[in-house]
C-alpha cells in the first residue's frame, strides 16, 4: 500500500500543497482531479522521487521512500507527451526497461509480445515510432510502463493530446488492463469524464488541499462543496441567504432547508433536476418546483439543453421557446 502522510510542498516561496494525506490500496485506481496548477503533477513527481516534500512522508508498505532513488522505487510513469524513443522501434521501446534490468532475452521477447497483443498492436513490433498515430504511441507508452511489472503505475494527463473518441477507447483499454493486472495506479487529470471512467476513488484537489475524497457515485450524489459541484458539472450552484425558521432565500424562491447555518449567513445551494416526487429528502436537501424563464435552447443529442435566467441550465425532451416560463421539479441541497 502507498501512503502519503501530511505532505507539504511550496513553489517559489508560495504554498502549493498543504497537508496532503491519502492511501492507494493494492489493485486500487485513484484519480487526482483538479484544475491546472493545483499541484497534481507535483504529487506524482514526489512519489516518483523526482521532487521531495518539505514536510511529511511518502511510504510504501510502511517503509519511508525518502532514501530510495527513483530507479529503485519500481514505479511506472505514463505521460501526455508519451516520452518514447524515436530512434527505437515499437518492440525496443517496450523492451527498454527490461533490458536496463538485464532481463534474459527470451523472457523479454515473451513479455513484450504478450504486451503488444494486450494493447491490440500485434504486427507492429518493427514499426518506427514516428510512423504511429498519437493513440498508438500512447498504447506503446503504456506497454513500456507495464513491462517491468511495476509496483505502482502513475498517469500524468496521459490522454490530453487525443481527441474525444480516441480518448474513450484508450481509457477503456487502460481500465481493462489495470483490472486484469491488479496493479495499483494514480491517474492525474483535469477532465471529470476521464476521472469517473477510470477511478475506483476520486480525490479532488483545490488550493493545495484535498477537499473531497470518495468513490465516483458518492461524489456525484453528494459533492459537498460548490467548487466540486462546479468542477464536475453536477447541477447548478446558486447563492442564497439563511432567513428565520430554517429557510434559505434565493432569486428562485425561498426553500425550507436545515443547512446548519446562522440567520443572515450567505450560503450556496445545489439545484439538480429530479424525476422524483415532491417531498422532503435527507437533512440539508429538499424537493421543490421552481419557475424558470428560458433564455436559450441548444440541441444536445437526444435532448435539449435549456439555459434560463439566473444561470440555471436544465435538460428537456421537448424544446421550449425563448421567453417561455417553465416549471421544473428540482432537488435542492446545501453546500459548504
Amino acid at each position: 500500500m502507498l501512503e502519503l502522510r501530511n505532505v507539504v510542498k511550496s513553489y517559489e516561496g508560495k504554498p502549493l500543497l498543504t497537508d496532503i494525506s491519502f492511501t492507494v490500496a493494492a489493485g486500487e485506481t485513484i484519480c487526482l482531479l483538479g484544475a491546472s496548477g493545483s499541484g497534481k503533477s507535483t504529487i506524482l513527481r514526489m512519489i516518483a522521487g523526482l521532487e521531495f516534500p518539505e514536510r511529511g512522508a511518502i511510504l510504501l508498505n510502511g517503509l519511508d521512500l525518502a532514501q530510495t532513488p527513483p530507479h529503485l522505487r519500481d514505479f511506472g510513469l505514463v505521460f501526455q507527451d508519451y516520452g518514447l524513443f524515436p530512434h527505437l522501434n515499437v518492440f525496443d521501446n517496450i523492451a527498454f526497461g527490461l533490458k536496463m534490468r538485464n532481463v534474459p532475452v527470451e523472457e523479454i521477447k515473451q513479455r513484450v509480445t504478450a504486451l503488444i497483443e494486450q494493447i491490440n498492436l500485434s504486427g507492429f513490433e518493427t514499426r518506427s515510432i514516428i510512423d504511429l498515430s498519437g493513440g498508438e504511441q500512447q498504447r506503446i507508452a503504456l506497454a513500456r510502463a507495464l513491462a517491468p511489472s511495476p509496483r505502482l503505475l502513475m498517469f500524468d494527463e496521459p490522454l490530453g493530446a487525443l481527441d474525444r473518441s480516441l480518448k474513450d477507447d484508450i481509457l477503456n483499454e487502460i481500465r481493462g488492463i489495470l483490472r486484469k493486472t491488479n496493479i495499483p495506479a494514480i491517474y492525474v487529470t483535469h477532465d471529470q469524464e476521464e476521472a469517473f471512467t477510470i477511478a475506483d476513488r476520486i480525490l479532488v484537489l483545490h488550493d493545495g488541499v484535498i477537499i473531497r475524497d470518495g468513490v465516483p457515485s458518492e461524489i456525484w450524489k453528494d459533492p459537498q462543496s460548490a467548487f466540486v459541484a462546479k468542477l464536475l458539472g453536477i447541477g447548478n450552484v446558486i447563492d442564497g441567504e439563511v432567513v428565520p425558521e430554517n429557510k434559505v432565500k434565493t432569486m428562485f424562491g425561498t426553500f425550507t432547508l436545515d443547512c446548519a447555518k446562522k440567520v443572515g449567513e450567505k450560503i450556496q445551494l445545489l439545484i439538480q433536476q429530479s424525476p422524483s416526487l415532491l417531498g422532503e429528502g435527507r437533512r440539508g436537501e429538499v424537493m421543490e418546483q421552481i419557475q424558470l424563464t428560458v433564455e436559450d435552447v441548444l440541441f444536445k443529442q437526444d435532448q435539449f439543453q435549456v439555459k434560463a435566467r439566473g444561470g440555471i441550465t436544465i435538460h428537456m425532451k421537448e424544446a421550449p421557446k425563448v421567453g417561455d416560463v417553465i416549471t421544473v421539479q428540482v432537488q435542492v441541497k446545501c453546500l459548504s
